[in-house]
């Protein structure tokens, strides 16, 4: 295991030639102004390279050691002189030919980065409003799954009602130990989070794993539980449910907010503020 054993043509079951033996990834960084207009990074390819001349993402062959979200961040680093500084991984979307993949990691960026032509690979770096993406002579590739990409660009949080969850849950003597039972629930969460969630309720096929931002509300005695990292606790001074519908309202407008809980009034309060809901059964079958 080598820097740059991923060099080299795989070809796919559909009988198409690809660069990267092991497959392939790149980075789609997104940006959404105070507006909500997302805008993408896109890079124009040297006319040398495969497809050159067409516009696509900062991207390329992965080491057989590198996960896609590890190799999309080398090629924008190598292709772009992107650090990783200002990017949040939200998700990862696999375009599979057959015995080939390209992996999209789609990165919230904080600001329009600056970015250029890191070597040889690109003649231009540019961050185009979407509106504007399908305009572009487009690589092959991104322009077949862009139509799927282009649904999965909005942050997502995912605010749960931890009460509500551990109640569902049931597990024996979990009214006794309120704060024990919610403290296990904040280690899953945390594991899910660093793993990566496995589709959304009601979504469309993209991206194969979702990163979101987690807030878990907790109340009572379960306010005793201590933070993990990739959730965010929030401790409900009184109401939990007051609490949970102050945290959909407090998200950014483009971000696609969603809430888990079985209770029927709180559901109605958050779905009146844009939500979209699960119950705790999603969430407890991807622990």
């Amino acid at each position: 295991m080598v820097a740059g054993d991923g060099d080299g043509w795989a070809q796919c079951e559909r009988g198409h030639r690809h660069w990267g033996v092991h497959g392939a990834a790149g980075l789609l960084a997104v940006h959404h102004d105070s507006g909500g207009t997302a805008h993408i990074l896109m890079q124009k390819r040297s006319l040398w390279s495969h497809h050159g001349g067409t516009w696509g993402l900062p991207g390329g062959a992965r080491d057989s050691h590198e996960d896609s979200i590890t190799g999309a961040l080398r090629e924008a680093r190598e292709e772009a002189a992107l650090h990783g500084e200002g990017l949040r991984v939200q998700g990862v979307y696999t375009d599979d030919h057959g015995g080939w993949s390209f992996e999209t990691v789609i990165a919230e960026a904080e600001e329009l980065l600056p970015a250029a032509p890191a070597n040889g690979e690109s003649t231009d770096l540019r961050w185009l409003p979407v509106s504007e993406v399908a305009s572009r002579k487009l690589h092959p590739g991104f322009a077949e799954s862009w139509p799927a990409v282009s649904l999965a660009l909005r942050p997502l949080v995912i605010v749960l009602d931890a009460a509500n969850i551990v109640g569902a849950r049931a597990e024996h003597g979990w009214w006794r130990d309120r704060a024990g039972a919610t403290a296990k629930l904040m280690a899953e969460v945390g594991a899910l989070a660093s793993a990566g969630l496995c589709g959304l309720p009601g979504s469309p096929p993209a991206p194969a794993r979702w990163f979101p931002m987690i807030v878990m509300v907790v109340e009572g005695a379960a306010r005793a539980v201590d933070p993990l990292p990739g959730v965010t606790l929030l401790k409900a001074p009184s109401s939990g449910d007051d609490a949970i519908v102050r945290a959909v309202r407090d998200t950014r407008p483009w971000e696609h907010v969603l809430v888990v809980t079985a209770d029927r009034a709180l559901r109605e309060r958050v779905t009146g503020h844009g939500a979209d809901v699960a119950g705790p059964g999603w969430l407890l079958a991807q622990l």
